[in-house]
Formats: structure tokens, C-alpha cells, sequence
């Protein structure tokens, strides 16, 4: 299983629940995505763009813990360490790997197993409507990006 987020614009009249992700610097709000190693999903969480990956990783594995009750390992980037390694561990008795690029590379390096949920994020970018945040809620951007992955082949 593989963790990773994506941070979003949002729409003009989208208010609720955005922020800014100061390492993107990007208005607005952050998908959360859970992978198997096909890129199919697992499960979500839309938060806004400036909560912390590990807090939000906690989340959306509490909400899909009932689908990973065989998981082994979850492939993850570093800033998933710490807490969200703690919770996994103890809550679903499974291992975490952290694994990042190599410093001396540059641009997009394929990780391990890891680059299978940025490729999930590349083909909800085929959908027009998940181009960009024009959700008002965040429950319903989770229920289009669900609905945009029962169209993935």
C-alpha cells in the first residue's frame, strides 16, 4: 500500500476548509490518497492545504482500516515519519518505508513502489472536474475522486 498527498487550487467561491501550503505555495485544499499496488484507491481525505501529512495519513488510514486488515507495509515519503509511523505500527501491526529521492537527483525520480500513487494523481488529472478543488464540501471532492476511480482501468 502506498500513502501520498496532493495539493490543489481551489475555486474562487470554495471557502470552506482551504488553506496554504507553504512549501507549493498553493491556495487551497490537499488530497490524501491511500493506494494498492495496482494505483487503485483505497481510500481518501480532502483537508485544507495546510495540515500536516502525517496528521491527515492518521486519518485517512483510520477511516480505511477496515479494508487494510492484511496490509504488510505501507510505502510513504518522509513526511509521513514520526507519529503516523507510531499509529500504523500499533493500530494495523504493519511496517512503514520511508523512501525519498536521492538528493543528487533532480526533477521527477521514480521511488520504489511509491511512484504508483503519483501515478493515481496523474490519471485523476485526466478528469476535468478534479482539475482544480470547485467542491464546496470536501466530503463531496472525496465522493469525485471515488467516483473518478471507479472509471480508472
Amino acid at each position: 500500500m502506498c500513502i501520498d498527498s496532493q495539493s490543489i487550487k481551489s475555486s474562487p467561491f470554495t471557502s470552506l476548509e482551504t488553506g496554504v501550503d507553504g512549501g507549493k505555495k498553493i491556495n487551497g485544499r490537499k488530497r490524501h490518497l491511500i493506494t494498492d499496488t495496482m494505483g487503485l484507491i483505497l481510500g481518501v481525505l480532502v483537508s485544507a492545504a495546510n495540515c500536516h501529512d502525517g496528521m491527515e495519513g492518521i486519518k485517512v488510514i483510520g477511516k480505511a482500516k477496515d479494508l487494510l486488515y492484511r496490509l504488510k507495509i505501507v510505502f510513504a515519503d518522509g513526511t509521513y515519519k514520526g507519529s503516523f509511523e507510531d499509529f500504523v505500527q500499533e493500530l494495523l501491526k504493519a511496517g512503514v518505508e520511508i523512501a525519498s529521492r536521492p538528493p543528487s537527483e533532480k526533477g521527477f525520480v521514480p521511488v520504489k513502489i511509491r511512484w504508483v500513487v503519483e501515478r493515481t494523481f496523474g490519471w485523476l488529472n485526466f478528469f476535468r472536474r478534479l482539475s482544480k478543488d470547485y467542491e464546496k464540501t470536501v466530503e463531496s471532492s472525496e465522493a469525485w475522486i471515488l467516483l473518478a476511480n471507479c472509471q480508472i482501468k
